[in-house]
């Protein structure tokens, strides 16, 4: 039997400035993630962190502990791995002033 695979556009040329996240999504029934964040332009400014954020209900959201740099060049490309994350999920950044990042962020779940 093959896994069961799906692949979610949770970001697409979305301006990523001050407090930033994608809309939550639900994947309790996947084994793994694996997000992937491109710049689709040269960012601006310095770079935050991109941290994968869990829910219990979608709403109140904590970190799960998995970071990664954003991209800090147009078409860098930086990648999150992720098992054990209950149900929602999201993807968030804090930027600085002045710093910003237009995004692709794309989730690869399987069962």
């Amino acid at each position: 039997m093959l896994p069961e695979n799906i692949t979610l556009v949770v970001g697409r040329n979305e301006r990523w400035t001050g407090s930033a996240a994608t809309e939550p999504f639900e994947a309790g029934w996947a084994r793994e993630a694996v997000i992937f964040i491109r710049a689709l332009k040269e960012p601006k400014g310095e770079q935050p962190r991109a941290k994968v954020e869990i829910s219990p209900d979608g709403m109140r959201w904590m970190p799960e502990g998995t970071e990664a740099p954003m991209p800090t060049r147009k078409d860098g490309i930086v990648t999150l791995r992720v098992k054990h994350f209950g149900n929602w999920l999201r993807i968030s950044a804090d930027f600085p002033p002045e710093a910003e990042c237009i995004v692709l962020v794309t989730v690869h779940l399987k069962a």
